[in-house]
Parts: structure tokens; sequence; C-alpha cells
């Protein structure tokens, strides 16, 4: 069993969040849906995240490293995608709670993964 203050990894590779979306119509006006590979990933790392429930209601420290296949990713993008699905899965409240965050870009092509630890902050 992992605990807040413990490192855990999610493995697969983290969808850019800017690129994850599609305009769609619903009864004639414009609207936004999630991608396949974004809705897949969100389900993976929830299945994944052994901080699953948690629901973290006060402020915490994220430390990061995303290994991506390749270099061509966006570190940034990656954030979002893995801030919001950790308050998806509700091992977070609200991923403004995060305010203070060391994150690191690395590559590794046969094993893309995040590396992560949610540290509590009184």
């Amino acid at each position: 069993m992992i605990y807040l203050g413990e490192q855990f990894t999610i493995h697969g590779a983290v969808p850019s969040k800017s690129n994850s979306y599609k305009i769609i119509t619903i009864g004639g006006h414009a609207s936004l849906a999630k991608q396949k590979v974004l809705v897949a990933y969100e389900r993976a790392f929830a299945l994944q995240c052994p901080l699953r429930g948690e629901d973290l209601q006060r402020r915490f420290r994220l430390d990061i490293d995303v290994y991506f296949a390749s270099d061509r990713n966006d570190l940034d993008n990656a954030l979002k995608a893995v801030l919001d699905c950790l308050q998806g899965c509700k091992a977070i409240h609200n991923d403004r709670l995060c305010v203070e965050l060391h994150a690191r870009k690395l590559v590794d092509k046969s094993n893309p993964r995040c590396v992560m630890t949610i540290t509590p902050l009184e």
C-alpha cells in the first residue's frame, strides 16, 4: 500500500492536454469533447493510482518525473493532464491545492511513465 508522501508510478504515455480535445456540435452549438486517447489515459491512470479516493483537501507539493517516449512532448501540458487525473480519481480534492511543483522531463522510449510523490503541507 502507498501513502501520501511516498513515491508511486503510473505507467503509460501522458497525452498532451492541449491536443486532447476536439470540437463537436451538440444541439447546434459548438462544444469541446475529449479525444479517445485522453479518456483512455484517464481510465488507466485511475486504475493504477494507489491514492485513488484519498481526497487530499489541503495544500500539497508534487514531485514528478515524466518519462516520455521521445523528446518532442511538452512538460507543461503533461502536468495539466496529470493534475486533472489526480483530481478525477479523487487522490486530491482540487488541483488548485498544488502550491509547490518539482518536475523533470525525461525520455524512456520503451517505458513512458510518471513517477511522483504527493506531500501534504502544513
